[in-house]
């Protein structure tokens, strides 16, 4: 399993003119919480964050954060980001405690889809309607993504949230909460195409235009 450690350090000047000064130096503000301890707010290098990003499984993984010479085991669990630039704003951790469990978002993969029967024998084309589900866990239970397999889905028939297997300890959050088990996640449908048709355009009667009106100008009787 791929192993995230990032480095911070203890930021002690608050607020928002505070953070806009940091942002101008290559840093960013966040903060760790959680596992009963008091929140604690720290500076990270924008740059080096900002890679680590690019990889999916660093937001489903335990990372390992060093702030100082201390360190602990948290999850991702807010990301602020510009709304145009490439820039983060502000990040949330939340401490790991092994013996309480994690409500986490993960990624579904979905496998087997050009074998898939609805496309292969049937020509259907596969949507997907969700692309991550919310579970909760304990933190040694949690996976990096859960897999849905395609291969036997027929032309017409949709995956719902209950049908997905999860791996032993997890539970779909929604599902324990009331949600609905009914809930459509991938579905393989016909392929409709939008065939283009000539239009013909009917004459319904012609508007005859109305005769223009005299614009000579009288200028009153002439001697």
């Amino acid at each position: 399993m791929q192993q995230f450690e990032i480095n911070a350090e203890l930021r002690e000047d608050l607020g928002k003119g505070a953070s806009r000064r940091l942002r101008t130096t290559g840093k960013f503000p966040g903060v760790i919480y959680g596992a009963n301890k008091d929140a604690v707010s720290i500076t990270l290098v924008h740059n080096e964050f900002i890679h680590k990003l690019e990889h999916e499984a660093f937001f489903s993984h335990i990372l390992t954060l060093n702030v100082g010479k201390q360190s602990e085991k948290v999850v991702l669990k807010d990301l602020h980001r510009h709304p145009f630039k490439t820039q983060v704003l502000h990040v949330d951790f939340q401490r790991v405690d092994e013996n309480q469990k994690l409500t986490m978002r993960v990624p579904l993969h979905f496998i087997n889809e050009k074998e898939c029967v609805g496309v292969k024998q049937g020509g259907g084309v596969i949507s997907h309607i969700v692309t991550e589900i919310e579970i909760s866990c304990l933190p040694k239970d949690l996976p990096e993504y859960i897999d849905v397999d395609l291969l036997n889905i027929n032309l017409g028939e949709t995956v719902h949230l209950g049908n997905l297997k999860l791996p032993e300890g997890v539970e779909i959050h929604a599902l324990t909460h009331g949600g609905d088990e009914a809930q459509p996640v991938v579905s393989v449908h016909v392929h409709h195409v939008v065939e283009e048709e000539e239009v013909e355009v009917e004459t319904i009667g012609e508007v005859e235009a109305a005769p223009a009106e005299d614009s000579t100008v009288d200028d009153g009787d002439a001697d």
